[in-house]
């Protein structure tokens, strides 16, 4: 087992959980984005075993973070939205460099490439534009809420796992972000187990189309992939705090999101 997958895992789930950050993003700056890909649509090969070694650490990391810091996330937006808002900027900012640097832009971008980074970004800061709100958590479970927590999970971990576009902005505007998000932090199972099916599955059937780019269209994709990444800058900017005082926390944070990412960029590129 790739035990050293744990703490991957820890910082990729406690980010899902934010709307507006995508796992990929945090995967892409972990270095282990394209490793993550080939073992999700890899699940089922003959070489399973090699596949199931680096997933199962990460996932236990993920499933851990998400349960402990579901609560904490909501604690922080609840009262420090805009704060917590431009650490996490920060963070997403400091992806761009290591993007750009595995797609070796410098030199294999052409107008082509900045067309499709173009369009990427169009993407999401589109998807920026639709506001979602969050609703209320659904307390009557029916047949019908399970069939929608399903397809809600399949959609949003479809887009959890391409860098830039964030699952849990996509269940927020498919409305079940609350409900989900109180399942996790109540210990409902039945919605956790039903949504968790739909968000595995997506993330099966989408690893399996990224995988193909990727292999077909490397420098296409991450053209693509750098272009969302800068469009979920446009979803995750708060605005301009009002006063002296909080401005100055939130550039302090925006800095220590920038350097956190810088940080982990250099540790797993080295």
């Amino acid at each position: 087992m790739e035990w050293k997958n744990l703490y991957r895992g820890l910082i990729m789930g406690s980010v899902e959980v934010v709307p507006g950050i995508s796992g990929g993003t945090i995967a892409v700056l972990l270095g282990i984005y394209e490793r993550l890909i080939a073992s999700i649509s890899g699940f089922f090969s003959k070489d399973w075993k090699k596949h199931l070694s680096f997933l199962v650490p990460l996932g236990i990391g993920m499933v851990t973070a998400i349960f402990l810091f579901a609560r904490v996330i909501d604690w922080l937006f609840t009262h420090y939205p805009m704060q917590t808002q431009f650490f996490f900027l920060g963070l997403v900012i400091g992806v761009i460099p290591y993007l750009y640097q595995k797609a070796e832009g410098k030199t294999k971008f052409h107008t082509k490439q900045y067309m499709l980074l173009l369009i990427g970004f169009i993407i999401v800061a589109g998807l920026g534009i639709l506001n979602p709100n969050e609703g209320q958590v659904i307390e009557n479970i029916s047949t019908n809420t399970y069939i929608l927590l399903f397809v809600a999970g399949f959609i949003g971990s479809s887009v959890m796992i391409v860098p830039g576009i964030s699952g849990s902005m996509i269940m927020m505007l498919l409305g079940v972000y609350p409900t989900i998000m109180s399942a996790i932090s109540n210990f409902q199972f039945s919605i956790i187990i039903v949504a968790g099916a739909g968000i595995a599955l997506g993330f099966i059937t989408m690893s399996k189309v990224i995988a193909y780019f990727l292999r077909n269209y490397f420098i296409s994709t991450y053209a693509v992939i750098i272009g969302l990444v800068i469009g979920a800058i446009t979803i995750v900017f708060p605005g301009i705090p009002a006063g002296a005082g909080s401005i100055l926390i939130c550039v302090l944070l925006f800095i220590g999101g920038l350097i956190a990412a810088l940080a982990l960029g250099r540790l797993e590129y080295k």
